[in-house]
This record gives structure tokens, sequence and C-alpha cells, in this order.
């Protein structure tokens, strides 16, 4: 039995802390890196990394006892670091991953991997020759609620899934240099590539076939960036089981996010809208509170699934979200995005010779 103050690398049984370091300090890598420091006591926090010096030097402040630096490569010429958080902009990751893996780190990297498949197939190859452990970020997949639907659809409760359906709204247009596509991909790639990996993991089976119809429907000012705020994506699965997958931007009521599963003998829901248990009775009628954003809603999801790599890392176990996952939704988005833009059914795996 492993103990709690033990990590294993490569084979090597070890008596301390996994050391740690994060690579980007914006508002999800000082999320990871305050769960790392405070909340999880496997790990040991070791360094951060951000471009911005001010953000890094006053968040190493706030920690105490760690060091920072401007440059990512710091962290990973640091011998005590074992594994590393990539939290950085997404168009950083190709170089930022390839350089942690050159030199041995074990590797944690947010969605999306990247934005092209050409990157991410670079990003796999180094890590497959470096043989280090990778493990993509899909924090779904550790909520308690899809967790439980998995595991009952699994034990085979609904029978075989039939047709899959994801909602995921956002109550709040973005940033627009945020939206712009070159740099978070765009709606399609930025919001629903969480349900296409989901569609993936509770359907058991790869997609075959998309086919999207989107646009501009309440934000104009999304144009001046070349992005859209509604989209929905229809599916078609190998084994010729459906799918149906809603985004948007415009859910100003709160944040909204919901899965369904239908089978052969039943079906299995996920999501709320209520965040807290309190109903509010009146003449007017019954209201409640909603989930507000994204922490409210999957702050616990981060921290289990940081928790989740920490403990694969010091046990030497295969990662439960690989880099094999991570290209197989990027794929996906990229097929929706272009059947949104050429508006046509787009069928998978995407042609990627140029």
């Amino acid at each position: 039995m492993t103990c709690l103050s033990s990590y294993k690398i490569k084979g090597t049984f070890m008596k301390a802390k996994l050391p740690v370091g994060v690579i980007g300090l914006g508002r999800m890598g000082q999320v990871y890196a305050r769960h790392l420091a405070g909340r999880i006591p496997q790990a040991k926090i070791v360094a951060v990394a951000d471009a911005m010096a001010e953000r890094a030097q006053t968040f190493a402040a706030e920690l105490e006892g760690i060091s920072w630096s401007t440059d990512y490569r710091d962290v990973l010429a640091n011998p005590e670091i074992r594994a590393v958080f990539v939290i950085s902009p997404t168009s950083t990751h190709r170089e930022v991953v390839i350089a942690a893996a050159e030199a041995g780190k074990a590797i944690f990297c947010e969605k999306p991997v990247a934005l092209t498949l050409a990157d991410t197939d670079a990003m796999l190859a180094v890590i497959a020759q470096k043989g280090v452990l990778f493990q993509a970020g899909f924090m779904r997949r550790f909520d308690a609620g899809y967790m439980a639907a998995k595991k009952q659809i699994e034990a085979g409760v609904i029978g075989q899934p039939v047709t899959f359906k994801s909602v995921g709204r956002d109550p709040f247009c973005p940033d627009l240099e945020y939206a712009r596509p070159s740099v978070s991909g765009g709606l399609i790639l930025d919001m629903a590539i969480h349900d296409f990996d989901l569609g993936r993991w509770l359907m058991g089976n790869e997609v075959k076939r998309v086919y999207t119809e989107g646009g501009t429907l309440a934000f104009p000012q999304l144009n001046t960036v070349g992005d859209i705020d509604n989209a929905v994506v229809n599916m078609l699965f190998k084994n010729g089981t459906l799918g149906n997958v809603e985004v948007s931007r415009n859910a100003l009521y709160g944040y909204d996010i919901r899965t369904e599963v239908l089978g052969t003998t039943g079906g299995v829901q996920i999501g709320y809208f209520r965040q807290t248990p309190v109903l509010i009775l009146t003449r007017q009628g019954i209201s409640h509170d909603m989930v507000p954003y994204l922490m409210e809603r999957f702050g616990e999801a981060y921290l289990a699934q940081a928790q989740d790599f920490v403990e694969r890392v010091r046990t030497d176990q295969a990662p439960l979200v690989t880099g094999q996952d991570a290209r197989a939704a990027l794929e996906i988005a990229l097929a929706a995005t272009q059947s949104y833009h050429q508006a046509r059914p787009i069928e998978l795996p995407l042609n990627t010779e140029k």
C-alpha cells in the first residue's frame, strides 16, 4: 500500500510529497496553484512561471516559499520538480509541453491541448518518445454527477446507449480578444470540446460525422473578431448512435450545463439549475437561485482532477484522460467548426494532409 507521503517515479519508490511547478498564472492557473498549495497534501508546489512578472511575483509571495519566473524554462530546469501543470495560453502549449517532455517531467495540460491537430500530434510524438505521463484537463470527467452517470451506464442500468444530448451555456459574452478564434479556437472549440469529450466517454464510441448550424444571434460585437455566440452540432457515432450538442454564450440567467444519455431500457440525466437548496414560495410563485458560473459548478471537479493527476504520478499509474482523448475531442471540435463555415456535414477522421 502506498502511503500519502510517498510517490513513485519510473519505478522508484520515494518518501516525499510530489514536487510540482505551475506554468501560467491566469485565472485557472491560480486555481490549480492554490489547490496544490493548500488542498492537495500529497503535492508540494515548488515554482511558478508567468509571462507577467508582477503577477508571478505577487502570487509567489502569497504562497510563500516558492520561486517564480517569467520564463517557463526556469521551472523545467529545476531538478526538484517532477511534474508540471501547463495552464498557459493554448497558443503556447506545443512549445511548453514539448520542452517539459524533453525535460522528463510528468505533464498536466489544460484543454484544449492545442488549436490544431498538427500541434497536438507533434506534442504527443515527443511525449511518447520520452515516455512521460501526460494527462489532459477535462474536469467534467471528475464531477461527481458525471462519474456516477458513467458507472450507471457501464453497469447496464439504462441498457445500450442510443442518444447523447449535451447543453453548455455560458451566462455572458467573453472578452473579445479571448473570443477571437486565433486565441480561443472560437465558440465551438472553446466550449463544446467538453461536450465532445463527454460524448465519446459516456457513449463509449467514436464520432463518425458532424453537422453544425450556428450564428451570432445575441452579441453582434462577436462579428468583429469572427466568432459566433450560438451553435448546435448533430453527431453520428460509428456504431450508428446519435448525438446533439448545443453551446451558447447568452444564458443570462446563469451557468447552464446539462447532459442526457438515453438507452434502450432507460436514461440518465446529469446537471442542475439550483445552486443552494432554498426555494422561495410567494404569491408570485416558486423561485430559486441559479448556478452562477464555472467554479461554483465544477470547483470540486477541478480539485479532484488535480488530485488524480498527482496520485497517478506518485504511483506510476496511466492517466485517466490521455493525449489521444484530447486529440479526439479536438478533432470533433475542428470538424464541427469546419461544418459551420462550410454549411455541410463533415466526416471524421479529418484529412490532415496538406
